[in-house]
C-alpha cells in the first residue's frame, strides 16, 4: 500500500502491455488519454528547477498534462470554475436532482457516447424546464447547472446527470420570483414519466435517422424489429429520478458542486495498492446501509484499466451545461432581474488570471524563497548533482548567481538518447 499511488503509476507500469493486448481495437481518444496520464508530471512534458537562494536546496517540478480525465489535473480547473460560478449564486435554497439511464439503455449509450450523452442532457433538462413551467407545479422558468457522470463508484458504466437547481424561478411575465416549497421542488414520479417518454421518442428518431451504431453483442439491434423489442421492457418500467433535500445555503452549494463538476472516474485518494494481484481501491456500495457503504475492491489490472477507459469522453464533448436562467446566452440579464426581484445586491465576479506565473512554494528546508532557474524542455531532466551548483547560498548581501539553461544543447522536439537525462551544462 502506497500513500502516493497515482493512476499514472498504474498506466506507466501496465499501460504498454494493455495496449499491446488490444492493438487495433482502441479508439484514438483513449490512446491519447492514456498517453497524457502516463506522461503527466514527468520529464516527458518538461518542467522547471527551483532552487533556494539561502541554503541551496533545489527541487524539480514537471509540467502537468491538463487532460480532463487525469485525476492530478482537475484541482485547479475546479477551483477556477467554482470561482467564476460564485457570482451566479442566489440567496435561495438549492436542490440536487439526478437523472439516470436504465442499464439496457446505458449499454447502447456506451457505443454511442456523443449522441446519447447529448440526448441525456437534452431530455433531462427539457423535462425539468417543462414540469417547472407547468402552473400545476411551479409555474416558473428555472435555472439548471447539469454535470454528466458516466461511472458508478466501482468504475462500472452508469451514465447519469447531476443537476443543481435554485428553489424557484421567474414567472412567465418576468415580474415575480416564484419560490418552491421549502423541502420540495417538483414531483419525481412526474419527472420520471416525462423523461422516459422524451428520451425513448428521440432514441427511436435517432435510430430511424441511422445515427446509432451497434457492435459486438449489440450487433443484432441494428435490425429495427430487434431494436424496438429490446426497448419494450424499459417502456413499462419506472425511470428513477432522484431529488435530494435543499442545501443549507449558497456556500454549501459551492462545496457540493466542487465534488461533482470536475471529478473523474476515480481519484488518486481512492487507490490503495497496485501489485501482482491487481489494483485495490475504495468504493461505495450503495446497497448497504450508510455505516457500511465504504468497501474495498481488488480488480485485475487489465480489468481496472478497461473500466477506467469506459469513461473517456468524446473529443470536444461538454460535460457541464447550463439551462434556463443560467444559460450562457441570458445568464447575466436573468440573474440581474432575479436579484432585483429578491432585493439583493449582485456579487461581482472574481478576477481569474488567464495565466498564472510560476511561484514556487518556500524552501522546505529553511523557509527561504525558491527561485525558478532552468526551464526544462520535454524529455529533459537535470543530471543528479549538476543543478546543485547552479545557485549558491547567499552570503550577506550577495544575490544568487543563476546560470541559465542552455537550450542549444537539448534541441526542441528531439529527446536525448536515454529519454530522461539532459547532458547539457
Amino acid at each position: 500500500m502506497s500513500a502516493s499511488l497515482a493512476l499514472g503509476d498504474i498506466f506507466r507500469a501496465a499501460g504498454p502491455a494493455w495496449r499491446a493486448a488490444h492493438i487495433g481495437r482502441l479508439p484514438l481518444q483513449q490512446l491519447k488519454v492514456m498517453s497524457a496520464i502516463e506522461h503527466c508530471r514527468t520529464a516527458a512534458l518538461g518542467g522547471h528547477v527551483a532552487a533556494c537562494g539561502d541554503c541551496g536546496h533545489w527541487r524539480i517540478a514537471y509540467n502537468s498534462c491538463r487532460n480532463r480525465h487525469c485525476p492530478r489535473c482537475q484541482g485547479n480547473a475546479a477551483r477556477t470554475w467554482l470561482a467564476e460560478r460564485e457570482a451566479d449564486l442566489l440567496p435561495v435554497g438549492y436542490f440536487h436532482v439526478v437523472f439516470t439511464l436504465p442499464a439496457r439503455i446505458a449499454d447502447i449509450a456506451l457505443q454511442n457516447k456523443a449522441v446519447l450523452y447529448a440526448l441525456l442532457f437534452q431530455a433531462a433538462s427539457e423535462t425539468m424546464m417543462t414540469i417547472a413551467a407547468d402552473p400545476r407545479h411551479l409555474g416558473a422558468r428555472i435555472g439548471i447547472t447539469a454535470v454528466l457522470h458516466s461511472w458508478g463508484s466501482a468504475l462500472t458504466h452508469h451514465p447519469h446527470v447531476h443537476m443543481i437547481v435554485p428553489g424557484g424561478g421567474l414567472s412567465p411575465d418576468g415580474q415575480r420570483w416564484i419560490s418552491s416549497r421549502p423541502a420540495f421542488l417538483l414531483p419525481v414520479r412526474v419527472l420520471g414519466k416525462l423523461f422516459r417518454r422524451l428520451f425513448l421518442t428521440r432514441l427511436r428518431a435517432l435510430f430511424d435517422a441511422d445515427r446509432l451504431v451497434f457492435r459486438g453483442h449489440l450487433a443484432p439491434l441494428a435490425e429495427r424489429r430487434a431494436f424496438l423489442r429490446s426497448l419494450a421492457p424499459v417502456r413499462s418500467r419506472r425511470w428513477v429520478v432522484y431529488a435530494k433535500p435543499p442545501f443549507a445555503g449558497p456556500k454549501a452549494v459551492l462545496a457540493y458542486l466542487s465534488r461533482y463538476t470536475h471529478r473523474v472516474a476515480i481519484s488518486n485518494r481512492r487507490l490503495l495498492a497496485f501489485n501482482e494481484n491487481g489494483v485495490t481501491f475504495r468504493y461505495k456500495d450503495y446497497r448497504r446501509d450508510t455505516a457500511h457503504q465504504q468497501q474495498v475492491m481488488t480488480l485485475a489490472t487489465d480489468e481496472f484499466i478497461r473500466r477506467f477507459m469506459l469513461h473517456v469522453l468524446p473529443r470536444g464533448f461538454h460535460r457541464i451545461r447550463h439551462y434556463g436562467l443560467l444559460a450562457s446566452s441570458s445568464r447575466k440579464a436573468s440573474l440581474a432581474r432575479v436579484r432585483e426581484l429578491l432585493n439583493v445586491m449582485s456579487t461581482p465576479a472574481p478576477e481569474v488570471p488567464e495565466t498564472e506565473p510560476v511561484t514556487p512554494p518556500p524552501c522546505p528546508c529553511c523557509g527561504g524563497p525558491m527561485v525558478v532557474i532552468p526551464i526544462l524542455p520535454r524529455w529533459c531532466q537535470p543530471l543528479e548533482g549538476r543543478h546543485r551548483r547552479v545557485i549558491q547560498p547567499r552570503d550577506h548581501h550577495d544575490s544568487p548567481q543563476i546560470r541559465q539553461h542552455d537550450r542549444s544543447r537539448c534541441r526542441s522536439g528531439s529527446a536525448p538518447a536515454n529519454r530522461g537525462s539532459c547532458t547539457h551544462h
